[in-house]
């Protein structure tokens, strides 16, 4: 490609050209079963080839569409294999690669917003793209005092296309549902339309990033790149080297997949708690795995290994950390309050004064989705997320009907999506997590308050409630 199509008639018409071709290859595949082929043989064939056109347009239009399919990439955990099978390779794609910006582009760029002079601020500057993204790339350099860094360069046109994207995408959502049946996109288009001015702001990501690498910067565990210069639509970032998350969802060892869930989960509910910020933009390829050497210089154990933490472009801003209905509510519904966890969803609006449900019709749509905090220990898989998905889709289902008359206020909005989409991403890698273990050390609420136990010990429980599969929360 050229550069970064910007007429709106010509990304409308790229964007059009999915669902249409959806359309044209289910004709061509009746074709071919009326002419013998069996129904899987030309089903698989089917979405083989949806799955490459998506690929392509999304990522040649980059903007919103791409990072439309990078959203979706988290959340194919939760399709049905038959229909997830041949989008994941597709779908993964997107989480680290994408058709580069052309050199002429990058250095135009550069030249707009370091000035005329800007080699001079690199002893090194590798022109092929080490990764692109969404809304910009990023290119591996050595910047004049020495350090590796990494140059992210926003594409020109980025914010008006990104709006277009999503703007075209909302308005014919309906007709991607035969590429992604059982999930309802609009919700996540609009919530991603929101946050567009943030993560076209280069100074508030470097805002973001650097309040991360100070409180990080001693971690033993998540290692944040530092911020080396900003300026309008060039951000340099020290550069991180590290196994893609993506890499270790395709290839990883079972350590290595352990680990990285393990960390992924600390990262999610101890940045709120440390930083008053959640990192909110979770696929895959803004994390890396970072071995940890031995001192024979080989890798070491995978326990010790860290998680490198990359892109700051979209955050949630929470002073005082995630809010303590979160991990109140989680709580009661562990100890099987339902009164009460009735009565905390009516108070913060989950539940609107003109809808009158069961309480412990409640409680028995919340406990399957909660499962992994019950125990000491879970093992997240496409199958357990496919499961909940199906109990919520199914229309017969009385998870579905109560499902629809909850609420979800626009406070809890982004929060919502960042633990869905992490969940999705444990889910992929199938790992095995001590959740409860991050949920006792960062959620606040989630452990009883010292008057709420009275006098009785604060724990996680007996062991012999952990074998059985639910630990105690305390008395």
């Amino acid at each position: 490609m050229s550069d970064l199509p910007r007429k709106a008639v010509t990304r409308t018409a790229k964007l059009a050209a999915l669902p249409l071709g959806f359309a044209g290859r289910a004709t061509w595949g009746l074709g071919k079963r009326i002419g013998g082929r069996s129904a899987e043989i030309v089903g698989r064939e089917l979405q083989q080839r949806t799955a490459d056109q998506l690929f392509k347009v999304l990522g040649e239009l980059k903007g919103g569409a791409m990072k439309f399919g990078q959203a979706l990439s988290v959340f194919e955990s939760a399709l049905p294999e038959e229909v997830a099978g041949p989008y994941r390779a597709a779908l993964t794609k997107l989480q680290e690669a994408a058709p580069p910006m052309p050199t002429r582009t990058v250095h135009a760029v550069l030249a707009e917003r370091l000035g005329e002079n800007w080699p001079d601020l690199f002893l090194e500057f590798e022109n092929k793209p080490s990764a692109a993204a969404s809304i910009g790339q990023v290119h591996r350099a050595v910047w004049h005092d020495g350090r590796e860094v990494a140059v992210k360069v926003q594409y020109p046109g980025a914010g008006e296309a990104l709006l277009s994207d999503l703007n075209q995408l909302s308005r014919f959502a309906w007709l991607l549902a035969p590429m992604i049946p059982g999930m309802d996109i609009k919700p996540l288009i609009s919530e991603l339309r929101d946050r567009v001015s943030e993560e076209l702001d280069y100074e508030l990501e470097a805002k973001a990033q650097r309040e991360h690498a100070r409180e990080f910067a001693t971690d033993p565990d998540v290692v944040v790149p530092d911020v080396v210069h900003q300026s309008d639509q060039v951000l340099v970032t020290e550069w991180i080297d590290g196994i893609p998350l993506a890499d270790v969802i395709t290839d990883g060892t079972t350590e290595q997949r352990d680990r990285a869930g393990q960390l992924l989960a600390r990262f999610l509910f101890s940045g709120p708690a440390r930083t008053g910020l959640l990192h909110a933009d979770p696929h895959p390829g803004n994390f890396r795995l970072l071995p940890v050497e031995d001192d024979d210089g080989e890798e070491g154990e995978a326990e010790k290994w860290r998680l490198g933490v990359l892109d700051f472009g979209t955050v949630d801003r929470l002073p005082g950390g995630l809010p303590d209905t979160v991990g109140r509510s989680l709580r009661m519904t562990i100890d099987g309050e339902a009164e009460a966890v009735y009565e905390l969803l009516c108070e913060e609006g989950f539940v609107k004064e003109s809808i009158d449900l069961d309480p412990d019709a409640v409680l028995d749509y919340l406990l399957p989705i909660i499962e992994p905090a019950q125990v000491s220990e879970f093992t997240f898989s496409r199958g357990w997320m496919r499961s909940q998905a199906a109990r919520v889709a199914d229309i017969r289902s009385p998870a579905h009907q109560l499902g629809k008359q909850l609420n979800l206020p626009p406070a809890y909005l982004l929060i919502h999506r960042v633990t869905l989409s992490t969940i999705g991403v444990l889910c992929q890698l199938g790992a095995t997590v001590r959740l409860r273990d991050e949920l006792e050390e960062w959620l606040p609420g989630f452990l009883p308050r010292p008057e709420d136990s009275e006098g009785t010990e604060v724990g996680a429980g007996s062991k012999d409630d952990e074998e059985d599969g639910v630990a105690a929360a305390g008395a």
